[in-house]
């Protein structure tokens, strides 16, 4: 039957029904999935501009020699510190290779590395002094990274050069420890990260490369409005593994946006953490991840796209959305800690498409196990998640396994198309779970 030979009251009504199926769609668009309003903030993509970063401080023109095999760190460093003193500006590396340790950039200073720019970090540890620092939901005195900036607002990295970590000496010693003992930590071997940002607001990193980190790649650690756009991050998985280089960590950070990036790290491409142990959301220095959309952003190898934990305690609003992946061990993970106490809520995974190991992985994470002496193992939640619009390749889709102390509730698959070597779902173990137009090999999941 035609709508045209539909009576007047049932052209209405269907006609109703479609302006509020619109307004629905435009309402989460523009939500995020505890429906608070998302801010004008994020829609802003906008490019910073070499010109307006405030006088510019090449740094050959400040002695610094175009030498790829000497460490000039200290020259480098007077740059940075002269630019301050005189009000600010922008600390540029010309074409060439320079080498440095860890470098500290001041209030008021920006990095800009021009096209063929390589600042390469040196591959001997005493070039990074150890101070206090944020690691693995910790506040620790660590290494610190080769691009450092503690307290500065509105502090940025442009350009279309290359921060290269130069990690290969740290991987050899990392996988060498790793042979000696198998259960040695991440922290055992001495190694430096590539970008380490604490305690700034209103940062922007955009166009640059990030590649071959000693560690994690790039650290943000109690920021808020942070945006990462069309930032190229590698580090390898072969011939030699690149471990723990995380692209990016955000680290009890508020209103982050990531666009247009692509990733391919031996680890994580994006975690979310905040703190980890079994007092952890009262120790000082932890916190929530909230109001993070990551959009248009392609990952090739990865151990996982979207990681929360495992040092988190509460993460809330986590948008992501119109990306691809090709490679990625899995889309999304959820890191559960029988030992912390954790909230994860409102995650939102939409317009995926491409190849993973596994869609969801829900997993007890045990590394390093520690109740400090509690009694009472807290617990660990996962709810509120949606996974929508999704089509994927992978081994398997639902790798959700039943453990003792976490809680599963209200998730929600739509309109998805799967094709998955194992395709079983295990209900039973969500309490509140829901499909809608979802098909798995073919197979419509009801």
């Amino acid at each position: 039957m035609k709508i045209g030979s539909l009576p007047s009251y049932l052209k209405h009504c269907i006609f109703f029904l479609f302006i509020a199926s619109v307004v629905n769609g435009q309402q989460n668009k523009n939500q995020f999935p505890d429906g608070t309003v998302i801010s004008k903030w994020f829609s802003d993509s906008s490019k910073l501009k070499l010109n307006d970063l405030g006088k510019p401080y090449k740094i050959t023109d400040y002695g610094v020699l175009l030498d790829s095999t000497v460490v000039q760190t200290i020259k480098i460093q007077a740059v940075i510190d002269l630019a301050s003193k005189n009000g600010g500006g922008v600390v540029i590396i010309p074409n060439g290779v320079f080498l440095s340790g860890a470098l500290f950039f001041k209030p008021k200073t920006h990095l800009y590395l021009e096209k063929d720019a390589v600042l390469k970090g040196s591959d001997l540890i005493e070039n990074y002094p150890i101070m206090p620092s944020r690691m693995e939901g910790q506040n620790i005195n660590y290494f610190p990274a080769l691009v450092n900036a503690y307290g500065v607002d509105n502090f940025s990295i442009s350009g279309k050069g290359t921060i290269n970590g130069n990690g290969l000496n740290y991987w050899k010693a990392f996988w060498k420890r790793r042979e000696e003992n198998p259960k040695c930590t991440n922290l055992e071997v001495s190694r430096p990260r590539l970008v380490f940002i604490w305690n700034s607001n209103n940062v922007q990193l955009q166009d640059v490369k990030l590649i071959n980190a000693g560690f994690w790649t790039s650290h943000y650690y109690q920021c808020d409005y942070i945006k990462l756009l069309d930032l190229y991050i590698y580090s390898p998985d072969k011939p030699v593994k690149a471990p723990s280089t995380d692209a990016i960590d955000l680290d009890v950070c508020n209103n982050v946006l990531i666009k247009g990036c692509y990733m391919s790290v031996n680890d994580d491409a994006i975690a979310l953490k905040g703190g980890k142990g079994p007092y952890a959301e009262t120790t000082a220095g932890n916190g929530v991840n909230s109001n993070v959309i990551i959009e248009d952003c392609e990952f090739g190898y990865c151990s996982s796209a979207l990681t929360h934990g495992s040092e988190a305690i509460h993460n809330r609003n986590i948008i992501m959305r119109n990306c691809k992946v090709d490679g990625a061990l899995r889309l999304l993970w959820l890191k559960m800690r029988p030992d912390t106490p954790q909230l994860y809520e409102y995650i939102l995974v939409e317009n995926i498409k491409g190849h993973v190991n596994k869609g969801l992985e829900v997993y007890q994470w045990k590394q390093f196990f520690d109740l400090d002496g509690r009694m009472d193992p807290p617990l660990s939640t996962g709810e509120h998640i949606t996974m929508r619009h999704l089509d994927l390749t992978c081994e398997r889709f639902f790798a959700v396994d039943a453990y003792h102390h976490i809680k599963l509730k209200n998730f929600t698959f739509e309109d998805s198309k799967i094709s998955s070597k194992d395709a079983n779902i295990k209900k039973r173990l969500v309490d509140g779970i829901h499909f809608n137009n979802v098909t798995i090999n073919n197979h419509l999941v009801r």
